[in-house]
């Protein structure tokens, strides 16, 4: 297949890449590059992608309507895999506008794209935080999200109405996917994960918000991607059973659903920096801090839809997943050792 890839530069798009290019997919990925974080982190992960033939890049904003539209017309998509977002909760409070321009006029062109030159699948990036005030755990798709507690988590929940609202008006198959805290290497600075690693490694103290006590559904990068790509494998379709009586969130009388993609197996913030001292065999210096707002003290994930429509779910356990990221780290940043 030819697969877009918005987001190619990101920890989950470039990773999905690499998989899809193996198999021999064509990949055309986009990307603005922006300065988030390291920009240099981007380019390295967009050079292992560059080594196969089968990928281009272009490096372009997806709120910017004439070349996405240009792109769509140019190309002709079998599916196309958005990821290009305005990521993070916290980010979300200091600077809104970049959420609204990334996630929802972004999105808005893609969706419009996708529309006017026949894209079979439209898979997108939804995620957990959409569960917000939600604390009936695990989080099912089946469950109302109607209570977002970030600007960023409401972004998210607008994407999945509006690509409802594009199934139903035209029959675009569109599929999205509430991802629960991906980590493993190439990952992002802002996370947790990395910046522990970078606070243990020079010795400073590393803020840990709701003083460890917050649950995260740790999923590694590699199982977030097999999901990923057996998803964009099977488009969605109408479920036959839908009722506007009863009306089930997670399907439609569309060809529309939405899948959680998590570990299933939630650890306490403290047991993951446990596992990371034991793996870089040191030991960290907390700064224990109060809750964060736009957060939430717990996510877990029912995986039993996505495992019942294409046969996967997570297994990757968090001491597997981040004794290799630090394997990873060590030898991008050349760290020694102790």
């Amino acid at each position: 297949m030819k697969i877009l890839i918005t987001g190619a530069a990101g920890f989950i798009g470039s990773t999905l890449a690499l998989r899809l290019l193996a198999r021999g997919d064509t990949v055309v990925g986009v990307d603005n590059l922006n300065d988030y974080y390291d920009v240099s982190l981007k380019e390295a992960r967009l050079d292992r992608c560059r080594a196969h033939a089968g990928f281009r890049f272009e490096r372009l904003d997806i709120a910017d309507r004439p070349a996405m539209e240009r792109l769509f017309r140019e190309e002709g998509f079998d599916a196309v895999m958005n990821l290009a977002a305005q990521a993070g909760v916290r980010y979300s409070i200091e600077n809104p506008s970049a959420y609204v321009d990334a996630n929802l006029v972004g999105f808005g062109n893609i969706l419009e794209g996708c529309r006017h030159s026949g894209v079979k699948h439209l898979v997108f990036a939804s995620s957990s935080s959409v569960y917000g005030a939600n604390t009936k755990l695990p989080f099912s798709e089946h469950h109302n999200v109607d209570h977002p507690v970030s600007l960023y988590a409401a972004t998210k929940k607008a994407n999945e109405l509006m690509a409802h609202s594009y199934a139903h008006l035209y029959g675009l198959a569109c599929t999205g996917l509430r991802f629960f805290t991906v980590y493993g290497p190439w990952g992002r600075p802002d996370m947790a994960l990395f910046k522990f690693t970078k606070g243990i490694l020079e010795g400073t103290p590393i803020p840990v918000f709701n003083e460890g006590r917050m649950i995260r559904d740790f999923t590694y990068i590699d199982d977030i991607v097999e999901g990923v790509v057996r998803v964009i494998d099977t488009p969605a379709a109408p479920d036959p059973a839908w009722s506007g009586e009863a009306p089930d969130p997670a399907t439609s009388y569309a060809p529309f659903r939405v899948f959680n993609i998590g570990n299933n197996q939630p650890v306490e913030l403290l047991r993951y920096i446990e596992v990371l001292e034991a793996c870089l065999g040191r030991k960290a210096r907390m700064d224990l801090l109060p809750m964060q707002p736009g957060d939430v003290s717990a996510t877990m994930a029912d995986t039993a839809e996505l495992e019942r429509a294409v046969g996967f779910r997570p297994a990757t356990t968090v001491e597997e997943g981040v004794a290799k990221f630090v394997e990873w780290y060590r030898e991008y940043y050349g760290v020694r050792e102790a």
